[in-house]
């Protein structure tokens, strides 16, 4: 099941986050400090990010994140997949297909143009899914310059 964030998964949350940066799918950590930030944008409003657990059998197995901004380039509103994690032993369990399925829904539902994710090219087995469900790559590198 994919649900909402709600204030009761801050723990499961800000746990899963810090998995998240200490594995393969991330080439950088961020501080705990982030996961705070970010837990408290999701109850401020949803123009800028959203936030889902992931539920396997009552347990939160997983996360994801999504910021949404307008795209010129996709000539409207575009949906970035800024996260998306689940836990080891909840691989290969079809959530990551119940998520892209969920989204496909939320795309059409919402009148979202593009859906975009970023991926670290040791990452090959969300590579496969995400090819699997139509993504196809960029030829783009991302530069950044951070302020806070």
């Amino acid at each position: 099941m994919i649900r909402k964030i709600t204030q009761e998964d801050k723990a499961i949350y800000i746990e899963m986050a810090r998995n998240f940066y200490n594995s393969e799918a991330v080439d950088h950590n961020v501080p705990k400090s982030n996961f705070i930030i970010t837990f408290n944008e999701f109850f401020k409003s949803t123009n800028y990010i959203e936030g889902y657990i992931f539920e396997y059998n009552n347990i939160s197995v997983g996360y994801a994140l999504l910021s949404k901004t307008f795209a010129q380039e996709a000539g409207g509103i575009a949906i970035w997949i800024d996260e998306l994690y689940i836990l080891e032993e909840y691989r290969s369990k079809g959530l990551g297909k119940e998520f892209f399925d969920f989204m496909e829904k939320k795309v059409i539902q919402d009148n979202i143009a593009r859906v975009r994710l970023e991926i670290s090219p040791s990452n090959k087995r969300a590579k496969k899914l995400y090819e699997n469900k139509g993504f196809k790559e960029l030829d783009y590198k991302q530069m950044i310059k951070d302020y806070l």
